[in-house]
């Protein structure tokens, strides 16, 4: 989400998968591309080597436009990394389109094909949203499916309204914090092929949902869904759940130490920019010296988004198509693919 346990709120996480294996996985093979582990592993300069033979379809312009704050991506690493993933994406999309037409000639049937969803998932402070936004922009220069959209669950979380009555302003990025079952009717409709579906909209700057205002999303070919807990599984008390009508998903993870430090430094830098509108629901801390800015995103990271890593975001890790690890630098590493 966006917001203090949002874009300047992050949790953080081990690169090491010790805590989400299923039962019965021997730890020792977690990192092994072989023996019981379900991930291939890739450092970066094997990974870069899948998208060689593909142009880059984007300009230091247009990636400047879609960079958030903090992340310091450049074209190198969108070659050598953004570009395989699409690539993968891609050919996932296209066996998606081969497996609806060998069903439709099964079954007799003449429905459109339902759009391919792709969730992405993991830390805010780790740079999800940046990712969200740059494969949305590579996916769609891919002729076969140029219609591809963005929605982040932010516009999901209940108005601050009635996260005061709920008495949760304070957990506000934590999976009770969103309208859950709108959130799952909004995947639903999609993945039924209606023409025509609608989500709410968040703002960043008051830090609530805008009344009246609505994304509407029609029949793209890809639809990408960005947010906090979108890998959650189901609960006792729910028989589906978003992660569901996921077709391939997306973590993006860094180690616990370096995202705290980011969100820190992320939250210095709106200190000076965003929080000083005047319309900021943030603007208190514009008046913050540096000493104590520094202090408040300490306990905010302490008192919010570490437990919301540890007891929702982390332990969803372990369910990702593919996850992309981080260094210190912000710049990915390693990336874990699920074998098929």
């Amino acid at each position: 989400m966006t917001a203090l346990h949002g874009p300047y709120g992050a949790a953080g996480t081990d690169p090491d998968f010790q805590d989400d294996l299923p039962p019965g996985v021997p730890r020792a093979n977690q990192h092994r591309t072989g023996g019981h582990s379900p991930f291939v592993d890739f450092d970066r300069a094997s990974w870069a080597k899948l998208g060689e033979t593909s142009p880059l379809p984007l300009t230091a312009g247009e990636l400047e436009r879609v960079r958030s704050l903090g992340d310091n991506i450049d074209l190198d690493e969108v070659r050598q990394v953004y570009l395989p993933l699409s690539r993968l994406l891609n050919l996932h999309v296209q066996e998606g389109g081969r497996l609806y037409r060998a069903y439709r000639t099964f079954l007799g049937g003449t429905a459109a094909r339902t759009p391919f969803v792709i969730g992405i998932a993991g830390s805010v402070s780790a740079g999800k949203s940046t990712t969200a936004r740059l494969l949305r922009l590579l996916l769609a220069r891919w002729p076969q499916h140029p219609r591809v959209e963005l929605v982040t669950t932010d516009g999901f979380l209940y108005p601050n309204a009635e996260l005061e009555r709920r008495g949760l302003m304070q957990r506000k990025g934590f999976p009770e914090s969103y309208d859950r079952r709108a959130l799952l009717r909004f995947v639903t409709e999609i993945k039924a092929g209606r023409a025509e579906v609608t989500a709410p909209v968040y703002s960043h700057l008051v830090y609530d949902i805008v009344p009246g205002e609505r994304l509407v999303v029609r029949r793209p070919d890809i639809l990408l869904i960005e947010g906090l807990n979108v890998l959650q599984p189901a609960t006792p008390h729910t028989a589906l759940t978003v992660s569901d009508f996921i077709d391939f998903s997306v973590y993006v993870d860094a180690a616990t130490d370096d995202l705290r430090r980011w969100y820190v430094e992320r939250f210095l830098r709106l200190r000076e920019t965003a929080f000083r509108d005047p319309q900021s629901y943030f603007r208190r801390y514009a008046e913050l010296d540096h000493d104590a800015a520094i202090r408040h995103a300490h306990s905010i990271w302490a008192s919010i988004n570490g437990p919301n890593l540890e007891e929702n975001i982390l332990p969803t890790r372990s369910r990702a198509s593919l996850v992309l690890t981080k260094g210190p630098q912000h710049d990915v590493t390693r990336v874990r693919l699920r074998k098929v």
